[in-house]
C-alpha cells in the first residue's frame, strides 16, 4: 500500500477516519510511528490548508494505533507570524498520538549560522551498499531501501546510519517524506544493548532546518544516535542531511530499551 494510498481516507473534516489495508505499515501491534505521525500532519494540514511552513514538531507515540481512528485537530494559536497546532489520533476511546506542530512565516534574518557539516561523510548513495535486506520490520522491507553509511556493525558507538529513501514517493511533498523517514531506523543504544531485545519509540520532537526541503533521487541520509542509555531509556539524536550533505532535520526522541 503506497503512502499516498494511506492517506486518502484523511479529510479536512477529521472525525472518524478508517484506513483499509495497513499491514504493509505494521510494527508489530501499531502503526510505525513515521506513519501515524504524518496522518496526524496530514489531518492538521487538510483541515488548515492555509497555515505557514511546517517548522518544528512534538510527538508523543502514547498507544498502539490501528485501523478504526478519530481524528482530532485543533489551532491552539493563530498570530501574526505563527501558528500552533494540535492534533491527535484516538482509536477506541483513547488518545494513541498527541502532536503538537508549529508553523511560522518567513522573516528577515537576523542571525544566521549554517549547521556544521556531517563529520565522517560516507560518500553519496549511488555505490553504497544495500543494508538491512531481509532483516527488520516488515515495513521497511516494503516500503523503504536502505542503504549503508558507515562501517560499524554490530555492537560499538551507539549511532546508526543509514541512506533512506521511500520505494514509492509519488503524491508526497518534500515534508511529508521527513515525516514519514524521519522515525526509520532502529536507535543507537541498539549497539551498546547488552542482549537483543523490543524497543519503541516513545516520543519525537524534531525542527525543520529547511522549509522546503530538496534532495537527490529521494536519498536522504539518516543518523540516530544514543547521548545516554540508562535505566530502560535511551536519549537519542536523530538528524536527516540531504545527499549533498547539508542538514534538513534536527530531532530529539526517547526510546524504551526492554530487557
Amino acid at each position: 500500500m503506497s503512502i499516498a494510498n494511506l492517506l486518502d481516507p484523511i479529510t479536512a473534516d477529521g472525525g472518524q477516519t478508517r484506513f483499509s489495508g495497513l499491514d504493509a505499515w505494521m510494527q508489530g501491534r501499531t502503526l510505525y510511528g513515521g506513519a501515524s505521525a504524518l496522518i496526524a500532519y496530514t489531518a492538521a494540514v487538510r483541515a488548515f490548508p492555509d497555515l505557514p511552513p511546517l517548522r518544528a514538531a512534538q510527538v508523543a507515540f502514547v498507544a498502539p494505533t490501528g485501523p478504526e481512528a478519530e481524528l482530532r485537530r485543533e489551532i491552539v494559536r493563530q498570530g501574526r507570524n505563527v501558528a500552533q497546532v494540535r492534533s491527535e489520533i484516538w482509536c477506541e476511546g483513547a488518545c494513541t498520538l498527541t502532536a503538537f506542530w508549529l508553523f511560522g512565516t518567513e522573516r528577515e534574518a537576523n542571525a544566521e549560522h549554517e549547521a556544521a557539516p556531517v563529520s565522517d561523510w560516507p560518500g553519496g548513495p549511488e555505490q553504497a551498499e544495500p543494508a538491512m535486506h531481509g532483516k527488520g520490520p516488515a515495513f521497511i522491507q516494503s516500503n523503504f531501501e536502505l542503504r549503508r553509511a558507515q562501517e560499524l556493525q554490530g555492537p560499538g558507538e551507539p549511532v546508526v546510519r543509514r541512506w533512506a529513501r521511500l520505494a514509492e514517493r509519488e503524491g508526497l511533498n518534500p515534508v511529508s517524506e521527513l515525516i514519514l523517514l524521519g522515525d526509520v531506523l532502529p536507535p543507537g543504544a541498539m549497539r551498546a544493548m547488552k542482549r537483543q531485545g523490543p524497543i519503541s519509540s516513545i516520543n519525537w520532537s524534531f525542527n525543520l532546518l529547511e522549509p522546503e526541503p530538496q534532495t537527490r533521487d529521494g536519498w536522504w541520509l539518516s543518523e540516530n544516535a544514543s547521548q545516554h542509555a540508562a535505566h530502560g531509556y535511551s536519549s537519542e539524536r536523530l538528524r536527516l542531511w540531504n545527499a549533498e550533505g547539508k542538514q534538513v532535520l534536527d530531532g530529539m526522541q526517547c526510546v524504551a530499551v526492554f530487557g
